[in-house]
């Protein structure tokens, strides 16, 4: 099965040193991006709505690769519309729109929804990440269907955590199993 990967980034989208920017870059192919048309003012109808419309355009089954805002993005996405061709979602460093004082400014993204993702998913989340606790991540992860995975002290596991092409992750997306064949790495 060839599997399309969709990167739904967060505030102020993935800059070229992010590893959704770097894996987009290196698989050119097998990966596209979300486009919102305000990455710095994240309004939840604005943003889910976007990401229907690229969903809707998919032609063949897809994984969402999510960061921060992405993930709850995601989350409000699956509730409020059929998956289609998404068949899994890797969801890093979820933010909390709900608790987070840094994210007092994003409109429409509370409360965070809490059912369970139509598809399969992986949540990973850092243990000093300031947009959100080890323990909401996990909350998240319980109500949504996810796997869990702890990195440790990753920070928001983004360009700023220094992980460059991140190998880890993409080992922990081949985590989905039969959703991502080990030829798209």
């Amino acid at each position: 099965m060839n599997v399309h990967f969709l990167t739904v980034p967060g505030l102020a989208s993935s800059g070229p040193q992010h590893w959704q920017t770097i894996w987009e870059k290196h698989y050119p192919d097998t990966f596209s991006r979300v486009q919102q048309h305000n990455w710095d003012w994240p309004v939840k109808d604005d943003w889910v709505g976007q990401l229907q419309k690229q969903v809707a355009e998919l032609a063949q089954p897809t994984v969402l690769v999510a960061h921060s805002m992405g993930c709850i993005t995601v989350a409000h996405w699956a509730q409020e519309y059929a998956p289609g061709q998404v068949v899994g979602a890797l969801l890093v460093a979820p933010a909390d729109a709900e608790q987070s004082k840094r994210l007092s400014f994003v409109v429409g993204f509370s409360p965070i929804p809490l059912k369970t993702l139509p598809f399969k998913s992986i949540v990973v989340a850092s243990t000093n990440d300031r947009y959100a606790t080890l323990s909401r991540s996990k909350h998240f992860a319980d109500h949504w269907g996810s796997e869990f995975i702890n990195l440790g002290k990753k920070g928001h596991i983004n360009a700023v955590s220094g992980l460059g092409d991140w190998p880890e992750g993409k080992e922990i997306l081949q985590k989905l199993g039969s959703v991502t064949p080990a030829a798209s790495f």
